[in-house]
């Protein structure tokens, strides 16, 4: 007897137990902590970066219009060069025959219409005055008319020769910088030959061609309708550009959004800025960035990158801690990227807080312990 109610005795403690942590539930684990950033309004400039590349304002190549031999190269590699100025010169001495000959014919032909001319008048009164029949009169006019023809092809035959004589002066089309000369003293070129011998590049100004979405261009045309953008002539807006090491040109320009193709594969269309390069500090294929300033947002939101998320479809979302602490998914309008954050434009409000670390272990309802990480820093 006394030892079945040993037995008893622990069986009935376990049950108790057993009935108190069912009456007691599953147990809960603690709230997950993650970091928030609170959202204040900021005056922020809105200044977009367009990528680009630099084009020459004027390249002409240098070609030979008559065939010979270089006799002289009357240039330095990588000088500036005027419109005009001699570059090479061709050996003349055929081209200065030719123009000799050119006129000895015109002398020619001169002489010979000075007879003819001199006949005709003689027989204007033989013919009045029936000394002489009226065929001989038409035969004498028709000389006359003909050595008047002799002058006039002689005449442009030495208009071409002198024009080919000119040729052997091989002078810079443009003003500008010339580059390394392709051909040496002593080589043979031909007349309208396919290679260049030098290249001349008009350096002062200078383009920037840059890619920009077509909804980007009307959005540009607008804002520079409303004033926000800064002009720089019709249709235009005032622009710097970031180098590649970073630094900015110290020239401002201006671009013109007057484009009116857009490429059907890319919906992009190419938009030029005109550069001053006094300097010649930009070069020719040059990659860089075109600043456009697009005026201050004095309530702009910030919201660190990592703080915004995407969806399957790639559409812009964070997860916002409401005032119990209580986390949930909230569909955003992001603008552009201003240094390390974005410019939000719709979803949030001044003074809500959102979650920029510990996305990866929250689902929508859970209770959170935020804690304060660092704040945007207000933008210029």
């Amino acid at each position: 007897m006394m030892h079945y109610s040993r037995i008893v005795a622990p069986a009935a403690l376990i049950l108790a137990l057993s009935a108190c942590q069912r009456h007691a539930g599953p147990s809960r684990l603690p709230p997950q902590p993650v970091k928030v950033v609170t959202l204040h309004a900021q005056p922020v400039q809105i200044t977009t970066l367009l990528p680009g590349r630099t084009e020459a304002f004027e390249i002409a190549q240098v070609r030979p219009q008559v065939s010979g031999v270089i006799q002289k190269r009357l240039f330095v590699e990588g000088t500036d060069v005027e419109a005009g100025q001699q570059l090479y010169q061709i050996d003349p001495s055929i081209y200065q025959a030719a123009v000799d000959s050119a006129q000895g014919q015109l002398l020619h032909a001169q002489a010979s219409e000075v007879t003819a001319r001199a006949k005709l008048n003689r027989y204007g009164p033989l013919l009045r005055a029936h000394a002489i029949s009226q065929q001989e009169y038409d035969d004498a006019l028709a000389t006359e008319r003909a050595a008047q023809g002799d002058i006039q092809s002689a005449r442009g035959q030495l208009e071409r020769a002198t024009v080919d004589l000119g040729y052997t002066h091989m002078n810079a089309p443009i003003t500008g910088r010339i580059g390394r000369s392709i051909l040496t003293v002593g080589a043979l070129v031909t007349a309208n030959q396919t290679n260049n011998v030098a290249i001349v590049t008009r350096l002062d100004p200078i383009y920037v061609d840059v890619n920009l979405p077509a909804t980007e261009l009307l959005r540009f045309r607008r804002e520079l309708a409303q004033g926000r953008l800064t002009r720089a002539g019709d249709n235009a807006a005032s622009i710097t550009i970031a180098l590649e090491d970073g630094t900015t040109y110290e020239h401002a320009g201006r671009m013109e959004f007057s484009e009116v193709n857009v490429d059907e594969s890319t919906a992009t269309v190419v938009v030029r800025a005109v550069m001053p390069n006094p300097e010649r500090l930009l070069l020719p294929g040059m990659y860089v960035h075109a600043r456009l300033a697009e005026g201050l947002d004095p309530n702009a939101l910030l919201v660190p990158q990592e703080g915004v998320q995407r969806n399957s479809h790639g559409d812009p979302q964070v997860w916002v801690v409401d005032a119990d602490n209580k986390v949930s998914i909230r569909p955003v309008v992001v603008g552009q990227a201003i240094g390390t954050d974005w410019l939000v434009t719709d979803g949030l409000k001044s003074g809500e807080r959102v979650v920029v670390e510990g996305v990866l272990k929250i689902h929508p309802g859970d209770t959170v312990a935020p804690g304060d990480a660092a704040a945007p820093a207000k933008a210029g």
